[in-house]
């Protein structure tokens, strides 16, 4: 690659920020079984880029109709040849785990064109594991898979596949195989079925799905669906063939990928279990220079939740961009909207169904108070005897014990006027937190309401200065949706006011020393008032979501504050001198922050397990570990 074909590598790069890919998955019956490892790692050592199994972001390559770059005595591989030094070239930027081709790699099928495109292939042979399928350009279009021996069978058959270390097996006749891929920390299927499926290929595609029933799997195919220029797909009579005789009943099959017709199209349809199908249609052979070699990557980003597709040519982009013809200009990347989107999946909510997530288990109080812990609560049995079904009041009075031995337990009392629903038990909780369980906060305003829980007055925690350091964690969840006016309610804090403790910088005197509160826009402020600095340092967090729980740490150094939510440090941590906090000999308080001599709204939410350390604890020591 020229330097200035690298350089528009790396502008690329820039540009396409969505790299993730789709996983594969098992099959039965096989002709061939692959003997090589479950999972591609080979280090850049070994002659390969490096594909990380355990990311949870990765990319598929798809890759449609070629069948114009092989058509007899006008054929022109470079366009092909350029796409698979890309994604060779790429394959460790972007995570890609795969690339699975969707059918017509010939014109003709002749002997000459199938050679021709074998060769080709070769140029990424061994870097990205592939599968290739066959379209009615490969094959007699007018035969399903039993057509017995082919041009394409000779050099896209199973032995093509055999020392790829994801490939698993093929259908008995050779035109029909999948691959399992490790990919985001699990496996994944990708079936690649031919042109036309006989019922022994249907029955051979159930026994690979049958045989691995917890895979995520695609499936890939060359006639499934075909789109109008509004690009709303809908099935073929091929694919409504596929739909009813294995997609529709298999759960695992989430994403369904043809090509064959143009323009390209997308649709959602449910299957038998209520659950989405992505289907769509990917060809660009009608476009200039037949193509060019034109690659999607679907990127898969299990974090986000979300599969960012896009689609380029990396045959033009290699070019100079002073030196690109205005048609290679024009289709260097394609961004309408049935060729460059994003489709939202809550990967573990698709899953559920065949593949739940494992839930850890609670972990004992024992196992997560580290040295210097002071205070830890938490509102399952272990926490207080009194805990009760999901649903039922905390009654006044009711005692959350302090499970590190040194008395800080809390009190449950009411605000106001408030009713039995103010403060209710909850089996809901953050999915990493130690205990399964939390308090229901039913606080607002207009008029003042909720309930607190309160340390008892002369409890070690009232007095502790954390001269040294502290980390401060809760577990919180908002409703969804967030309904009322709840701005500036408190979650946290101690009673103690900043003008008692002669600090002149605060906003008002009556300011609590310590607190942890929600601002009109969600996001959340922690203001605390040093015990030796006359400061308010305050951190703000940024928008925090509705209906997720999130996980909460205020770390101190003894020299400033930051706050992490998730376990990522925020944008708005203050510079100031911060040691200790003034803590004034007055109670903590969760649920509500006291000012003007009063709490006022009480939290409106779920809080759960909370804890405080006299130490910076780093993120891997949180209670939620992120390391």
């Amino acid at each position: 690659m020229s330097t200035a074909g690298h350089h528009n590598r790396l502008d690329r790069r820039a540009l396409l920020q969505a790299a993730v890919t789709i996983p594969a998955a098992g099959a039965v019956a096989t002709v061939l079984e692959a003997t090589a490892a479950h999972a591609d790692t080979a280090a850049p050592s070994g002659g390969r880029s490096h594909f990380d199994t355990e990311s949870p972001r990765f990319a598929l390559a798809v890759l449609p109709d070629t069948q114009y770059l092989f058509d007899a005595d006008s054929s022109d591989p470079a366009p092909l040849r350029a796409t698979f030094r890309y994604l060779a070239a790429e394959r460790e930027e972007a995570n890609i785990a795969f690339m699975t081709h969707l059918g017509d790699v010939t014109e003709h099928g002749t002997e000459q064109e199938i050679a021709l495109a074998a060769d080709t292939f070769r140029t990424i042979h061994g870097k990205v594991p592939y599968s290739v399928l066959a379209g009615n350009h490969d094959i007699r279009s007018s035969t399903d898979d039993q057509r017995g021996d082919s041009a394409y069978l000779a050099e896209f058959g199973p032995q093509r596949y055999a020392s790829m270390p994801t490939f698993r097996g093929a259908s008995p006749d050779g035109y029909n195989s999948y691959h399992v891929l490790r990919a985001a920390g699990r496996e994944w299927l990708v079936l690649a079925l031919d042109w036309r499926v006989s019922d022994n290929g249907l029955r051979w595609a159930q026994g690979a799905l049958d045989a691995h029933p917890t895979l995520p799997a695609v499936l890939t195919t060359h006639d499934l669906a075909w789109s109008d220029d509004d690009g709303a797909a809908q099935l073929s009579d091929h694919g409504r063939r596929l739909w009813d005789g294995l997609i529709r009943g298999n759960d695992q099959i989430f994403l369904a990928l043809g090509g064959h017709y143009w323009p390209p199209g997308r649709t959602v349809l449910t299957n038998d279990a209520d659950n989405d199908v992505h289907v769509h249609i990917t060809n660009y052979q009608d476009r200039y220079y037949g193509g060019a070699g034109m690659i999607r990557l679907y990127g898969f980003d299990l974090v986000r939740k979300v599969i960012d597709v896009e689609t380029f040519s990396p045959w033009f982009l290699a070019r100079d961009p002073h030196k690109r013809s205005p048609l290679e200009a024009e289709t260097i990347e394609l961004t309408g909207p049935t060729d460059r989107f994003s489709l939202s999946v809550d990967f573990d909510e698709r899953f559920k169904g065949f593949a739940p997530a494992a839930s850890p288990k609670p972990r004992p109080a024992s196992a997560v108070m580290p040295r210097g812990t002071v205070a830890y609560w938490r509102f399952d049995a272990s926490g207080t005897a009194a805990a009760g079904s999901p649903g039922a009041t905390v009654a006044d009075g009711a005692v959350v014990r302090d499970l590190t031995g040194n008395g800080n337990h809390l009190t449950v009392s009411r605000l106001q006027s408030s009713g039995p629903d103010a403060l209710t038990w909850s089996a809901d909780h953050h999915s990493g937190q130690p205990a399964h369980a939390s308090l229901r906060f039913d606080g607002g305003k207009s008029p003042d309401r909720g309930a607190v829980l309160t340390t008892a007055a002369g409890a070690a925690l009232n007095s502790e200065k954390f001269t040294g350091g502290y980390t401060i964690e809760t577990y919180l969840m908002l409703p969804e949706p967030f309904e009322g006016d709840h701005s500036w309610m408190g979650i946290l804090s101690w009673e103690g006011r900043n003008g008692d403790a002669g600090k002149t910088t605060g906003w008002s005197p009556l300011e609590p020393t310590c607190s942890l509160n929600l601002s009109p826009e969600r996001f959340l402020q922690f203001v605390v008032y040093p015990y030796k600095q006359d400061a308010d340092p305050t951190s703000w967090s940024h928008a925090v979501p509705v209906g997720r729980w999130i996980h909460i740490a205020l770390v101190n150094d003894g020299r400033r504050t930051v706050m992490y939510v998730d376990g990522s440090k925020i944008a708005r941590n203050p510079s100031q001198p911060s040691t200790g906090i003034t803590t004034l000999g007055k109670p903590f308080v969760i649920g509500a922050t006291q000012f003007d001599e009063r709490f006022g709204q009480g939290f409106y939410g779920w809080i759960g397990d909370t804890r405080i350390v006299n130490r910076a604890l780093s993120t891997r020591d949180f209670l939620t570990s992120f390391e």
